[in-house]
């Protein structure tokens, strides 16, 4: 009977231990977010631009120079996308098209990363502050950098190339004729 109740004992205090202990998702995650930021990767837990999407999703951001912002578009999967959307490539929807063709430069990394991103990828908008890609972080560290460099690409292509270019001028770049 003493052994029961001392058994008993270990177990309740090693319980919560056991609670501590990482689940096998979270020790795939936390490389992979390691490796992102060291990537210059900006990674944050919000509502993805989803329709009636309540819950957060992880969002992986690379930004562009502040003085070269890019232009605002959106592209959902299909999965996730109204059969009124307008088809883009390999099973993805724009959900906001660009207000200007895209350039060359910039629809050749878009096509590679649409048709290799993981099905967990849903969304992958443009703003003028930076290209997210809205995942469910189905794959690990090494996987997710194979896709750094073609992001790299479409980050360059697309940065200065703003909706509104007018947006650009500076502070006292002129453009009134009340100048003194």
């Amino acid at each position: 009977m003493v052994w029961v109740v001392i058994a008993l004992a270990l177990m309740l205090m090693v319980s919560p231990v056991m609670w501590l202990k990482p689940s096998p998702r979270q020790r795939r995650i936390v490389p992979l977010r390691n490796a992102a930021r060291e990537a210059g990767v900006t990674v944050k837990l919000e509502r993805p631009p989803l329709h009636g999407e309540k819950s957060a999703m992880p969002g992986y951001r690379w930004d562009f120079p502040v003085e070269r912002p890019g232009p605002r578009f959106v592209l959902v999967r299909d999965s996730e996308a109204s059969e009124a959307l307008e088809p883009y490539l390999a099973g993805w929807r724009w959900r906001i098209e660009p207000l200007r063709p895209l350039p060359e430069s910039a629809r050749e990394p878009l096509e590679a990363l649409v048709t290799r991103l993981p099905q967990d990828a849903l969304v992958l908008e443009s703003s003028e502050h930076g290209i997210t890609l809205w995942w469910w972080e189905s794959q690990d560290a090494a996987r997710f950098r194979t896709y750094l460099d073609d992001f790299r690409r479409l980050r360059e292509a697309l940065a200065g190339k703003p909706d509104r270019p007018d947006r650009l001028r500076t502070f006292g770049a002129g453009g009134s004729s009340n100048d003194t």
